[in-house]
């Protein structure tokens, strides 16, 4: 009888023993795991101020272009927005149609150039924050 409380003392404490093993080994685990996560949680912060700080490219971009070629309305495509694009496109060639047959077409090219140049300083006005919190995450097209 003594050999066999022997053996159940043995076995519990080699099951006391694994036991402690196995917490310490979780307890490892789990702080591997938290700073995976924190990792993972600062990269991806890393990667998102990479991405959000590349819009001051764009915004000296598209200010610039709404400047300089504003009615033709290169900034729109530069940042997304295809139909506004397409719409001073389209008001411009339309313009200078008149400009070539009638001589009225300043009446359309004037207005449009004097609005992408109001444009193009409020893009270059704005800071990173606000320029892509206004024209790529809110999608706001005019002004």
């Amino acid at each position: 009888m003594s050999d066999d409380n022997n053996q159940n003392e043995d076995f519990q404490d080699k099951a006391k023993k694994m036991a402690d093993e196995a917490g310490t080994k979780a307890n490892e685990f789990a702080d591997d795991v938290k700073d995976s996560a924190k990792e993972f949680s600062n990269n991806a912060k890393e990667e998102w101020n990479k991405a959000t700080s590349g819009t001051d490219n764009k915004k000296l971009v598209a200010g610039l272009l709404a400047i300089f070629l504003g009615s033709l309305g290169i900034h729109k495509f530069i940042l997304g927005y295809q139909t506004e694009g397409i719409i001073l496109l389209s008001i411009t060639l339309v313009g200078y149609l008149l400009i070539c047959f009638f001589g009225l077409g300043l009446l359309l090219t004037i207005p449009v150039w004097i609005f992408t140049v109001i444009e193009g300083i409020i893009y270059l006005t704005k800071t990173d924050a606000e320029f892509y919190q206004t024209y790529q995450a809110n999608k706001r097209a005019w002004l």
